[in-house]
């Protein structure tokens, strides 16, 4: 019998930095095998939404709840997040010269999964069958993380890190900046393997529609001055694509959204 307690639990989150209130009241709910996006301007929340689900220490929470399965994760630290099956891809991730990228996932997947995971046959197969997905050559796991690697390069890895690491919610950052159309394409294949019909979700969070064109999200959450001013299915980011965001910015200043 499917639960009745969401996956991921978002309650009149009001949170900010160095006393700088950026979230005024989220609410987000995601079931098991869906898959949500934040929209929005620059600096309107999103990426602070992320950094927070995952425990940034950076940020302050001054009110409201952030659950997994029904446990509360603001309790929990950063590294105690990722073992409970978070994932947090990052917009600008750094290169590590010097460790080889098939090492690094080795060592990614042992620290959350266990020793045991990250050995033998199962962790190949299914390193073989991610890479082939995501059109990543074999010749890929002798180079150094990140180090040299085009945007669309670093943007797969992240992905195939996901596809490894099997976390029960995947949070992806800007996934499709830096990506051509084929890039944008294989990564949602990758995203949409690893989510769809399993017991895990995703949160992604973008400013453009078109990787939300091969994912077909459940549900786009509009985002302004940090809070939710809007949400719908794919459509919405359609008309975000066609009109902007100075529509939605009007009802909210009408008084036509709460």
């Amino acid at each position: 019998m499917e639960s009745s307690v969401p996956l991921l639990e978002i309650k009149n989150l009001h949170a900010g930095i160095d006393g700088n209130q950026i979230l005024n009241g989220i609410n987000i709910e995601i079931g098991a095998g869906e898959i949500h996006a934040i929209m929005g301007r620059n600096g309107s929340g999103k990426t602070t939404t992320a950094n927070i689900v995952m425990g940034h220490p950076d940020f302050d929470v001054e009110e409201g709840e952030i659950k997994l399965k029904g446990d509360n994760l603001l309790d929990l630290e950063t590294w105690e997040r990722a073992k409970r099956g978070v994932f947090l891809s990052f917009q600008y991730p750094q290169a590590v010269p010097g460790l080889q990228v098939g090492n690094f996932l080795k060592k990614s997947v042992a620290s959350i999964k266990g020793e045991e995971a990250a050995k033998g046959k199962n962790f190949r197969e299914l390193l073989k069958k991610s890479m082939k997905e995501l059109n990543m050559p074999s010749s890929f796991l002798s180079r150094y993380v990140n180090d040299g690697f085009s945007g669309g390069e670093k943007k797969r890895f992240e992905i195939l890190q996901m596809m490894l690491l099997q976390p029960q919610l995947a949070i992806l950052d800007e996934t499709d900046s830096g990506l051509d159309i084929d890039g944008i394409r294989t990564v949602a294949t990758g995203i949409n393997s690893s989510i769809r019909g399993t017991n895990s979700g995703a949160l992604i969070i973008t400013h453009y529609s078109r990787i939300l064109d091969y994912i077909k999200p459940d549900k786009i959450h509009v985002l302004i001055d940090g809070k939710i001013v809007a949400t719908g299915d794919s459509t919405l980011a359609t008309d975000l694509e066609e009109n902007g965001y100075d529509w939605l910015e009007e009802r909210v200043k009408e008084g036509g959204i709460n």
